[in-house]
């Protein structure tokens, strides 16, 4: 993996592990076994075992519909599973649901906010949800406005409602990280952010992988995965088709790019015979 070298490390708000978290350095702070989810007669999730360690960043792969975003709402306790369970920092899915729930931080796809709440208003709901003081929670939210580059008088004075997409990611992923949660999940975090706040985001998530916490990261943007994850894991199907390093992956499958290794153990290798033959009705 490539770390980036960046001015944006200077600006890079401070957040160390949650306490407690040091304990668990050397254990899987994700730990996911045999975890499956039904929806009627569609197996979306099928017995998905995976251990993630402190400090790493995991590329969570997989097309369209292969239970990507299902596994995620899982781990937060958003859906029940069928059957499995999963632990969280050392807590249990099933059995301590509100303990999982203060350790991780969740930026979903739809990034989906309170729209008749200004952006401040918002953070600092989710702060009293999370038991930060007021004034600790202004200096957070203060350090990562800053950070991305967000104007104080657009987060008080503009409801989220009128902000642009990029903004409102922005303001999700500031809630994901206020309580300084140990695991992170993000599902697309990229969508739309400009070049600018993308860079820092990817800066962004390196740091709190070297502050050891851990990050589970979902995404179709393949180039991004492999130069900032730790590890790969790809999924399809809600099956498990590979994991490692992604350099290893490679070799092990004779790939040059992370984007060839993915059409392949996704049935996608005839994408680009499929295009040509599609461009070809064009011309007659």
């Amino acid at each position: 993996m490539r770390r980036f070298k960046s001015a944006y490390f200077h600006q890079l708000p401070l957040l160390t592990l949650h306490p407690g978290a040091r304990l668990l350095k050397y254990r899987a702070m994700i730990s996911i076994r045999g975890l499956t989810k039904r929806f009627g007669s569609q197996l979306a999730v099928d017995a998905l075992t995976l251990e993630i360690p402190a400090g790493e960043i995991v590329g969570f792969l997989g097309p369209n519909g292969a239970g990507k975003s299902t596994t995620l709402k899982m781990l937060t306790g958003m859906l029940a599973p069928t059957s499995g369970t999963a632990e969280i920092a050392g807590f249990d899915l099933l059995t301590q649901p509100l303990e999982v729930k203060r350790h991780i931080g969740f930026v979903p796809e739809s990034g989906a906010v309170f729209e008749s709440l200004t952006g401040q208003e918002y953070l600092e709901m989710v702060a009293a949800l999370y038991g930060i003081g007021e004034e600790r929670a202004r200096e957070r939210i203060g350090q990562f406005i800053a950070f991305f580059d967000l104007a104080p008088q657009t987060l008080t004075d503009k409801l989220l409602s009128a902000y642009s997409k990029g903004m409102r990611r922005k303001v999700v992923i500031i809630a994901a990280l206020l309580h300084n949660p140990p695991v992170i999940l993000f599902d697309e975090p990229l969508d739309g952010l400009d070049a600018n706040a993308a860079v820092g985001f990817k800066a962004l998530i390196q740091t709190l992988a070297q502050e050891g916490k851990t990050v589970l990261y979902s995404s179709h943007v393949l180039d991004v995965v492999e130069r900032v994850c730790d590890r790969v894991v790809i999924i399809d199907k809600g099956r498990l088709q590979v994991d490692g390093a992604p350099a290893t992956l490679l070799a092990q499958h004779d790939a040059d790019t992370l984007e060839q290794l993915f059409t392949r153990m996704t049935g996608g290798s005839q994408l680009e015979a499929r295009a040509a033959d599609f461009a070809r009705t064009f011309r007659s």
